[in-house]
């Protein structure tokens, strides 16, 4: 009966780790494909620069919009998020 009883806890305690934990290969990331090579920057309210991390591989560009027209994904090879992410570290330093 112990046997069993430790069985249990034991079950209980993996399956609790395996539901906590982040799942193999899963990301989070906000952005999926490609995203934008280019946005009037007259259109653009706030720049969200979101780095690599354990949920998300890839460094992520979003761009908010004004007027509500939503969150936008910048395609970050594209020469436009490149000036934009290097002007934002000239500011920041």
């Amino acid at each position: 009966m112990k046997t069993v009883a430790a069985l249990l806890v034991f079950v209980s305690l993996a399956i609790v780790a395996i539901e906590g934990g982040p799942g193999i290969g899963i990301q989070r990331c906000l952005c999926h494909g490609d995203g934008l090579n280019m946005v009037k920057p007259k259109l653009i309210e706030k720049i969200e620069i979101h780095p690599i991390s354990p949920s998300c591989k890839n460094l992520e560009v979003v761009v908010t919009l004004k007027n509500n027209e939503g969150r936008r994904c910048l395609n970050t090879e594209s020469l436009f998020t490149k000036f934009i992410i290097d002007r934002i570290a000239k500011k920041t330093r």
